[in-house]
């Protein structure tokens, strides 16, 4: 099975705090990364028939598989290392209920966290992890 693959805002500085914090809790390397404003994010949302202008969202892509906002954050959760899985408990509260506590957070980010001019460049150490 390849690589789970998260497409990020990559001007969102919220956004990217939260792909370091998953470099550091993914000692594996399960996760790949690719800003959804770049060529190969843009590439995937098309393959997979998502929107390419929606840049307020987390995109998760396992397989064939997408998943967006808070499904995505939970099933990501999952793959780190303790005590993060523990979160995916809440994949049983309906994602109606979920969602909008993930909008409301995505609706402010930038005001709350800032924003970038442009994507971040990863380290040397982990630049093989972006796409």
């Amino acid at each position: 099975m390849e690589n789970p693959i998260l497409l990020f805002d990559g001007v969102c500085n919220f956004c990217n705090s939260a792909v370091q914090f998953i470099i550091k809790r993914d000692p594996k390397g399960v996760f790949r990364f690719s800003a959804l404003q770049s060529e190969t994010g843009q590439q995937c949302l098309s393959r997979h028939e998502m929107p390419v202008d929606q840049l307020s969202t987390l995109v998760l892509v396992e397989g064939e598989r997408v998943y967006l906002r808070s499904t995505a954050a939970l099933r990501i959760a999952r793959r780190l290392r303790f005590p993060w899985p523990a979160l995916y408990l809440f994949i049983v509260v309906p994602r109606p209920l979920r969602d909008p506590v993930y909008n409301w957070i995505a609706r402010h980010r930038y005001q709350w966290f800032g924003k970038r001019d442009a994507c971040m460049i990863p380290s040397p150490e982990v630049r093989s992890r972006f796409l």
